[in-house]
């Protein structure tokens, strides 16, 4: 019955890393979704003012085209006055052509900061998935040795049952699953190990004895002496 606990309570920690580490290598590829996230992010900033730059040397070209537009109407100017209005009108457009020059400058300028985080965003992100495949594997690795590991567990196990009676072993399995996987378990300097309450004075002597199967009062774990 001790082995037995003793068997049980190893093949409980096989199983439960086993079932845990599906959702650790899941919260460890969790950053890396939102690295990616926020790369596409990034990226469609410099779409973005990719697509403003275009648009802003297309109004170059009609504001130049608008220049020449005016420069060709000089022919028709009769009067000095319709000469400086016609120079003002040049002006005006000239003006309003450096202004989206300058944006341009301005949107090629965070193009350019734009494109430098992405490229430092997506090293990192090479970086972290390098350390979280690393990490999986060596998940899948510890898995795969606890699975292997269960085998030979679980075949003691199975001969260790048929050396029990029946009765025994229904009791046993019932305590395991309402105590918290501990149905067998050790008393010292009379308390039960499993609730730590003490234990009475006459049925600490007879339980030292280990020469049958005695219950703790409290908890109802089968209790064992182990010798100094």
């Amino acid at each position: 019955m001790i082995e037995l606990q003793q068997i049980d309570l190893q093949i409980l920690e096989k199983k439960n890393k086993i079932a845990k580490i599906p959702s650790q290598i899941v919260q460890e590829e969790f950053p890396l979704k939102e690295a990616l996230t926020e790369i596409e992010s990034v990226k469609q900033q410099y779409v973005d003012l990719e697509k403003k730059r275009r648009d802003k040397e297309r109004e170059i070209d009609d504001i130049n085209e608008k220049i020449n537009k005016i420069k060709t109407r000089i022919t028709e100017i009769k009067t000095n006055k319709e000469y400086q209005a016609h120079l003002k009108e040049i002006a005006s457009a000239e003006k309003e052509r450096y202004a989206v020059e300058d944006e341009i400058l301005s949107l090629m300028e965070q193009t350019e900061a734009v494109s430098q985080e992405v490229s430092l965003k997506e090293l990192r992100f090479r970086e972290k998935k390098k350390e979280v495949e690393e990490l999986k594997r060596k998940l899948e690795g510890e898995v795969a040795e606890a699975e292997k590991g269960l085998v030979p567990l679980q075949e003691k196990r199975s001969k260790l049952v048929t050396a029990i009676e029946n009765d025994v072993y229904n009791e046993y399995i019932q305590l395991k699953e309402s105590c918290q996987g501990i149905a067998v378990t050790e008393v010292k300097d009379e308390v039960c190990q499993g609730c730590h309450m003490n234990i009475p004075p006459q049925l600490f002597v007879e339980i030292k004895k280990n020469e049958q199967i005695f219950q703790c009062p409290q908890c109802r774990r089968i209790l064992y002496f182990k010798s100094e």
